[in-house]
């Protein structure tokens, strides 16, 4: 099935909602990394029509897989309310985890109107080469990493997520009319994201690549000869050995760094190191969320919670001025408890495990956009692991609003399917 199959959008009116609904993709992806809060736009485009919605009401065929991508969204914000709700926190410390909330209006606009796949992924490969030509700008000025108008942590992962995501774009793009073309402004957006977030020395995203690959294999390895899997495989390993050797990419330093730092903290030597601090976090977010296990300790208590195993001389001063762990898992376990970190768990793993029934469908375009949504939460477990990517602003936005485009764009393939289905064989 392609993208000239989809069937439902049949007015005038209907189309010029759709260009507004890829307008605003593009800006999302096009802006996020080169223009500050660029990551804002384009979702409170989508919010808005999202909201017009109420008003005009056109027919949804939801299914099972729909309400439980909804209730993942759903159930992490309403844990969080509750525990502010139980903490008798300030409704400012409820900013960030509502941002998921904002996302279902704009889910329900893009099943009914969804963006034109071109605009969308030209968007995500120039906001990719943008953010490379930022990152390489910003080293040319003296910063020793880049970090475009945010955290070099958040900029770098953020880079590396636009360029996986035109990775999953190869399954598109190969069925275009203009294919190399395609390919080509694919290949440069990834090219473009990955080397921001070298410059950036995000060591965090790094990581987890071999479970990129592993999504990107199972989406499109098995489509392709064993010789060009191989040489696929020795060009992964030449880049990577290209931007470990290169001494301008940093990576050669901030991996040696991360060795020493694990040196000198295992021999007691320094716990103030980076990755010493984080040991000494996650070792504090543990202790925390041991004493308070079901309902955790709150936005506010958790400061007061860890000064206090500062005072006791269970985890060093240096930690004293973070606010969360640098562990998305341990600093939402610490802070909302067992039912926290469950909802976080269910709003990785319940997308992904939606999103991976399609790595493998007929429908190449199809196979895209679910290697894509699968990647969206692939690389925010890994990101999660070193980085409180929620307590962000720009980490919120962009998982929960690129969750629901990409849900949004695959739920009307697949209701094309289900019609399809329906439809009796017409005979040859």
């Amino acid at each position: 099935m392609t993208h000239a199959a989809l069937p439902f959008v049949d007015s005038a009116a209907d189309e010029r909602r759709r260009w507004l609904t890829s307008a605003a993709v593009f800006v999302f992806a096009a802006l996020t990394l080169v223009v500050p809060s660029g990551y804002s736009l384009g979702p409170a485009i989508l919010l808005l029509a999202g909201c017009s919605l109420a008003v005009r009401r056109p027919r949804l065929a939801l299914d099972a897989a729909d309400w439980q991508l909804m209730l993942a969204l759903f159930a992490y914000t309403a844990v969080v309310v509750a525990g502010a709700l139980w903490h008798g926190q300030g409704i400012s410390t409820l900013d960030r985890p509502l941002r998921l909330w904002l996302a279902l209006p704009a889910l329900f606009w893009l099943m009914a109107y969804p963006p034109r796949l071109g605009g969308v992924w030209s968007g995500i490969a120039l906001g990719a080469m943008g953010a490379g030509g930022f990152a390489l700008w910003q080293k040319g000025e003296g910063l020793t990493r880049a970090v475009g108008y945010m955290h070099p942590i958040q900029f770098g992962n953020i880079s590396l997520l636009l360029g996986v995501f035109c990775l999953a774009g190869v399954g598109w793009a190969w069925q275009q009319p203009h294919r190399r073309v395609w390919l080509w402004l694919l290949g440069l957006g990834a090219t473009g994201g990955l080397l921001a977030s070298l410059l950036s020395g995000s060591r965090g995203g790094w990581v987890g690549l071999p479970l990129v690959f592993w999504v990107l294999y199972r989406a499109y390895g098995k489509g392709f000869s064993l010789k060009a899997r191989w040489l696929a495989l020795m060009l992964v390993a030449a880049v990577a050995l290209a931007a470990y050797s290169l001494p301008q990419t940093g990576v050669q330093l901030r991996v040696a760094q991360a060795v020493d730092d694990i040196a000198l903290y295992v021999s007691g030597e320094s716990v103030t190191t980076s990755v010493g601090s984080r040991f000494e976090m996650w070792q504090g977010a543990t202790h925390l969320a041991l004493e308070k296990p079901l309902m955790g300790w709150g936005e506010r208590d958790y400061s007061a919670g860890m000064d206090n195993m500062i005072e006791q001389g269970l985890v060093h001063p240096s930690i004293e001025r973070f606010d969360h762990a640098h562990n998305q898992f341990l600093d939402t376990l610490a802070k909302q408890g067992i039912p926290g970190l469950a909802a976080l768990l269910l709003l990785f793993g319940l997308p992904l495990r939606l999103f991976s029934r399609y790595l493998k469908d007929q429908d190449l375009t199809v196979r895209s956009l679910a290697a894509a949504g699968a990647l969206l939460c692939v690389a925010h477990i890994d990101f999660s692991l070193t980085q409180a990517g929620f307590n962000h602003n720009s980490g919120v936005m962009l998982y929960a609003f690129w969750l629901v485009i990409w849900w949004g764009i695959l739920y009307r393939y697949r209701r094309a399917q289900r019609f399809a289905a329906t439809q009796p064989c017409q005979p040859r």
